[in-house]
């Protein structure tokens, strides 16, 4: 798709983070991201942290395209450039991530919310509200406008739900 100029959008983002020419590496930016990531939504993950990524990410995506440095062109292959988008999508990945996870309220599989566990400290799974598949129809940047979520409910016949014990 091109607009009246004949670029596409692919090709406005290149540009547009070239322009930025801003103070940060991306690394820093990556390194920031991931952090976050691991302390609020990795494996043992709770509301409170959930929301917390949720106002932080966003904040995070607007410093990435104020302040971001790209070196290089966009005329030639440029590495730099092709990771600063790749890093603008784990942006965008994060932030729904953590939208997943905190509507996601229960602990299952190799996530454990640690507000829903047994007494002896397993994740307590929620089978009832979420065995179901959870698609987000993508709506614009989250502070715009939230994901549409699509939810099919999971039929099992053959396998039985049951609540996981390492003890």
């Amino acid at each position: 798709m091109r607009n009246s100029s004949g670029s596409s959008p692919k090709s406005r983002a290149r540009e547009k983070l070239l322009e930025v020419n801003g103070d940060r590496t991306l690394t820093s930016f990556h390194r920031e991201l991931g952090l976050l990531l691991w302390d609020k939504c990795g494996m043992a993950r709770n509301a409170a942290g959930l929301r917390e990524a949720l106002e932080k990410i966003p904040e995070l995506r607007d410093e990435f395209w104020k302040k971001v440095r790209v070196p290089g062109e966009g005329e030639s292959y440029n590495q730099s450039l092709e990771r600063a988008g790749r890093i603008a999508d784990f942006l965008e990945f994060a932030e729904l991530m953590c939208i997943d996870a905190l509507e996601r309220d229960e602990s299952c599989g190799g996530h454990f919310r640690e507000e829903h566990q047994t007494p002896d400290g397993e994740a307590q799974r929620d089978d009832e509200n979420f065995a179901a598949v959870f698609a987000w129809e993508f709506q614009g940047n989250g502070k715009v406008e939230r994901p549409k979520l699509h939810r099919e409910p999971l039929h099992f016949e053959a396998v039985h739900l049951t609540q996981r014990s390492y003890k």
